[in-house]
């Protein structure tokens, strides 16, 4: 198939591109603005493939959007082009918005535009898969899980953002019968993740000697999945789910963000010691909790499991130790984005 992935520089974008070209046959164009989180280095591992090209447009531009469908001709769209950063869109919502609901609203309506266009064969093959986010569902307690038709209660800039655009998908479905697929994921988390969300920032920072902030008391909880086992996920959906379906996809890997930050620190006492023969878990600060900050995340993947058979092939601890071990492998990639973008500051603290 010829699969446009908007945001394929990205984080889950460029897992999803890298294993499309290194496991499968598909052809796959990645259509990218390049903003601050866009990492083209990501993508150098399958860059010299002759089923690889890029594109650098905003998903926003309605005539760059439709040049690059008309051009390509593509099978599938797999749309993970947003702003992903909750503590981001508490400063700067506006960006949040723009890129999120009324990009996903030009995605959406040069997609129908193309789509009708197909023959008939290929219009019942096509498939638009937007990919969104388990906070759109708000914040459990201590029990329970988000499904599938949990409602919506979404607590952040960002997550209202995500919302509004998994219900436009949903509409141009219901509406226009463009073939669509929701999928709504738990925390990602492995290599070549940009260094302002939490894995990567405490691997960075520590090594740095730098304090590891722990928002309130750390007790908050979020599910884990790994990069690569999201990437198959996302595979399964679009070439074999159904459409007008969602799917959750979880890494049934739930832990509190203090447990977290203290196994990385175990991981790098073991892996690269400090040279004072101090533990890295000396370094933990407890800072002012983020506003709004949802409790526990939690999700049932029951369904993705008995409909597409997937399931994690990762553990948590698995997972954790491998990503570890690629920042400390890898210091050039992290290195040249925090020379030219990116100083790991605290974000998100609602001051305007």
């Amino acid at each position: 198939m010829r699969i446009l992935v908007t945001g394929g520089a990205g984080f889950i974008g460029s897992a999803l591109v890298r294993r499309l070209i290194e496991h499968t046959d598909h052809e796959v164009l990645v259509f990218d603005k390049l903003t601050y989180a866009g990492v083209l280095s990501s993508l150098e591992p399958v860059a010299a493939s002759n089923r690889y090209s890029f594109v650098q447009a905003d998903i926003c531009d309605a005539e760059a959007v439709s040049k690059a469908l008309s051009s390509f001709k593509p099978d599938v769209v797999a749309h993970l082009a947003a702003e992903s950063h909750v503590d981001r869109s508490i400063d700067g919502p506006g960006a949040f918005i723009q890129t999120n609901m009324v990009g996903t609203f030009v995605m959406l309506n040069q997609t129908l535009g193309y789509w009708r266009g197909l023959p008939e064969a290929e219009k019942a093959a096509f498939r638009f898969h937007h990919i969104s986010t388990d906070e759109v569902f708000g914040s459990l307690g201590e029990d329970g899980f988000f499904t599938e038709t949990t409602p919506y209660d979404p607590r952040s800039p960002y997550s209202a953002s995500k919302a509004g655009s998994d219900h436009l998908v949903r509409a141009w479905g219901h509406t226009y019968g463009l073939p669509v697929l929701v999928t709504n994921c738990s925390n990602n988390y492995g290599p070549y993740h940009f260094p302002e969300k939490l894995i990567p920032l405490i691997i960075i920072r520590a090594l740095n000697g730098e304090p590891l902030p722990v928002y309130g008391d750390g007790s908050n909880v979020r599910d884990w999945l790994f990069v690569d086992d999201h990437a198959r996920a996302l595979q399964a959906v679009f070439e074999t789910g159904t459409p007008g379906e969602t799917y959750n996809v979880g890494g049934n890997a739930e832990r509190k963000n203090i447990t977290v930050v203290t196994t990385i620190c175990g991981i790098l006492d073991r892996l690269r010691p400090r040279a004072d023969g101090k533990a890295y878990a000396d370094q933990i600060t407890y800072v002012t909790d983020r506003p709004g900050h949802d409790h526990r995340y939690a999700i049932d993947a029951s369904k993705i499991r008995s409909d597409l058979d997937w399931t994690p092939s990762v553990t948590f601890e698995q997972g954790i130790e491998t990503t570890v071990a690629w920042y400390l492998e890898n210091q050039s990639w992290w290195q040249d984005i925090l020379d030219a973008r990116y100083s790991t500051q605290r974000l998100g603290v609602a001051n305007g």
